[in-house]
């Protein structure tokens, strides 16, 4: 058998986002999160997740550069802005660097306090730790802070997932792999799992997520309950919880088992 990172992205988000992943977690339904720390009670969350996270769990850093949550080095950078424009300005030279790595310090110094150890790996929202200009930061960032953590790249065999987001950040994933071979950073053989939100039948997309896909490969979940405090700081809501239903039931083990893996 294969096996299988199967990372849930967005851990601290939202009460409810937590609570899903520790329950798929407890339950042996996820092997990996992604830790927003700018996110509310941090500290409480981290502790909740350490009690239920089983032997071998591993616990990430999600960069978290754009998005509903406040800064923690505010004013300096607005996540609000978005990915489109984020891109677009990384592209254009045009970004405010030095707040960048003033926010990912910051955000590094918060999982540090938070879980009393550094970061089995690094990625980040929306994919933004792939962007040039903002790559090299996350690279310097593991460098000094936690050497013994990898970085998620996210391309694949079938690029990255399904649709035009899954072709651009394995497109982009280029660069970021090139740069952290230099630096002697491991990442991720394969990566899968990205589709558009608002379109798509989980349950349809997940086995094809595992097509092809090697040894050690990464897929990436967002499985969540959606609440209040979800719905002020971000639009993805309904996929939350039928990614959660599927996670939960019968037929994603049986899915695992039919493509050869087993959760790492």
């Amino acid at each position: 058998m294969k096996r299988l990172i199967l990372c849930a992205d967005d851990y601290a988000l939202a009460p409810g986002v937590s609570r899903a992943i520790r329950d798929l977690a407890a339950a042996g339904r996820l092997n990996a999160t992604s830790v927003m720390t700018p996110g509310p009670n941090l500290s409480d969350e981290a502790a909740r997740l350490l009690a239920v996270a089983p032997p071998g769990f591993q616990i990430g850093l999600h960069v978290t550069l754009t998005g509903g949550l406040a800064p923690l080095t505010a004013p300096r950078i607005a996540f609000a802005e978005g990915i489109g424009s984020l891109l677009v300005r990384s592209h254009l030279r045009r970004l405010d660097r030095p707040a960048i790595a003033a926010e990912i310090e910051a955000q590094m110094a918060a999982f540090l306090a938070a879980f009393g150890r550094p970061p089995d790996f690094i990625d980040g929202h929306q994919h933004a730790h792939l962007l040039p200009g903002i790559r090299d930061l996350v690279v310097a960032a593991v460098d000094h802070h936690a050497p013994g953590a990898w970085i998620r790249q996210c391309s694949g065999p079938r690029g990255a997932g399904e649709g035009l987001k899954g072709r651009v950040i394995a497109g982009l994933s280029r660069g970021l792999k090139r740069l952290a071979a230099r630096h002697g950073i491991p990442t991720n053989p394969a990566f899968s799992g990205a589709y558009d939100f608002d379109s798509g039948d989980f349950a349809t997309l997940f086995p094809r997520f595992l097509e092809g896909l090697p040894d050690g490969a990464v897929v990436m979940v967002h499985p969540g309950e959606v609440d209040d405090a979800l719905k002020r700081v971000d639009p993805v809501h309904g996929p939350r919880e039928r990614e959660r239903d599927y996670l939960a039931g019968p037929a994603f083990p049986a899915a695992l088992a039919a493509a050869g893996f087993r959760l790492a």
